[in-house]
């Protein structure tokens, strides 16, 4: 718990650091995500949220295995961790929602890093969990990518297993 502490104090007072250390530092901050501790999850999820809002950008080359930590703990019967796990994936709804803003200057920056984010929750279950807060954000990120791909977004969802692909389509109505 100290160590997700410190991260967060690294992350607030030399932000530049841990960005341009992402990966190395992040390889041992995401198996916290997932430890047998629920108090070390807990505040592991709880700095996650807050890390989001500082780093933003800097976490895209691990967002997807952040992302996959956060929704692994959605189902969580511990209702501390449960409401750990949906505040960070707010927070990181709230950065990947910034599609509509990158994909026109950047669309493979938004295919490389939203687009697998979107794939793992709609494959891990992500979406019959106990709250409707956790439909809501994987929805908003799937009509964005849907307003700026449009057909494109079909055609990348075509390679996915059927089961992603019936989520999408029940998502966005096709």
């Amino acid at each position: 718990m100290e160590g997700v502490a410190l991260l967060l104090d690294l992350c607030k007072s030399s932000p530049q650091l841990v960005s341009t250390n992402t990966v190395q530092i992040f390889d041992y901050f995401v198996p916290r995500l997932g430890d047998t501790h629920k108090k070390v999850k807990q505040k592991a999820l709880d700095v996650l949220a807050e890390i989001i809002s500082i780093l933003k950008d800097g976490l895209n080359p691990v967002i997807i295995c952040l992302v996959e930590g956060i929704t692994n703990n959605l189902n969580s019967k511990d209702p501390g961790v449960y409401a750990a796990a949906v505040k960070a994936l707010e927070e990181s709804m709230a950065h990947l929602a910034l599609v509509a803003w990158v994909y026109p200057r950047s669309p493979e920056v938004v295919q490389r890093y939203a687009l697998p984010v979107l794939w793992s929750f709609l494959g891990n279950k992500a979406l019959p969990v106990r709250s409707a807060n956790v439909r809501i954000v994987v929805t908003k990120l799937a009509c964005a990518l849907y307003k700026v791909m449009g057909a494109k977004l079909r055609k990348h969802a075509a390679s996915q297993p059927p089961h992603v692909r019936e989520n999408l389509s029940d998502i966005l109505g096709w």
